[in-house]
């Protein structure tokens, strides 16, 4: 499923977070959306998601523009923000549960929740700490879960917001198998916010680099790397005076 963004504006009070964004997203593409903190990369996410609606310009997944949609959009569109939240106390299986009742995920006839809930905590490799209290889950592990969450209603559209922001390496290494995974086995269009630049290169096909609420300039990560000695990170700091990865 594509996504279609065209002359987006978004403001608070007087700050302008978004100020005429242009941005395609192929159907099955990953998309690396990278820029500095405050570049705009959150705030179009939750554009896309439906949480907020634009000013100005119009947001379409599929067919449908995501302000007239409302919230059947969202059945199409997995979201794993940069600090997903998890009730206290229960498992991971617990946790899942509670996401795909809210969602209304397995509540057709022919459709089990809890074969959804194994399949998504298998693909985030949580199978066997699925009955665990989330209160010993890592880091990495949570954001893993958080992954599984979105993917419950096997999305058209997955958002990641910043996804290995403040994981070690393990967990960074753990996260990237994981989104890989489900970038070469599905269907699904991937659009990552980061500025963590070795993973965007490892993870999407296109990067496009946002500043100051502006989509700047896009292209594969190579192509935008060749003329700069760093690569990509050479690229990003000339264009946004943005330090490397943090």
């Amino acid at each position: 499923m594509h996504i279609d963004i065209t002359d987006v504006h978004k403001r608070y009070g007087d700050v302008a977070a978004l100020a005429g964004v242009d941005l395609t997203v192929e159907p099955g593409d990953a998309y690396g959306l990278v820029g500095t903190n405050g570049a705009g990369k959150s705030t179009l996410f939750r554009l896309i998601a439906g949480h907020e609606r634009p000013d100005a310009g119009r947001v379409v997944v599929g067919e449908r523009a995501v302000s007239a949609a409302g919230w059947r959009i969202r059945e199409e569109i997995g979201f794993l923000p940069e600090r997903p939240g998890f009730p206290p106390g229960e498992t991971g299986r617990e946790t899942l549960a509670f996401h795909a009742d809210i969602r209304g995920v397995g509540s057709g006839p022919d459709d089990d929740p809890t074969d959804r809930i194994d399949n998504a905590l298998a693909t985030v490799g949580l199978a066997d700490a699925a009955d665990r209290h989330i209160d010993g889950y890592s880091k990495g592990m949570r954001r893993r879960l958080g992954l599984a969450a979105a993917l419950l209603s096997n999305p058209s559209v997955l958002l990641l917001d910043e996804p290995t922001a403040g994981l070690d390496p393990n967990g960074v290494a753990a996260l990237r198998s994981v989104l890989t995974r489900v970038r070469d086995e599905t269907d699904v269009t991937v659009l990552m916010a980061s500025h963590a630049l070795r993973e965007v290169d490892r993870v999407c096909d296109r990067v496009g680099v946002i500043d100051g609420g502006r989509l700047v300039t896009e292209g594969t990560p190579d192509g935008l790397g060749a003329d700069h000695e760093d690569g990509l990170e050479g690229a990003f700091v000339s264009l946004t005076g943005g330090g490397r990865d943090a």
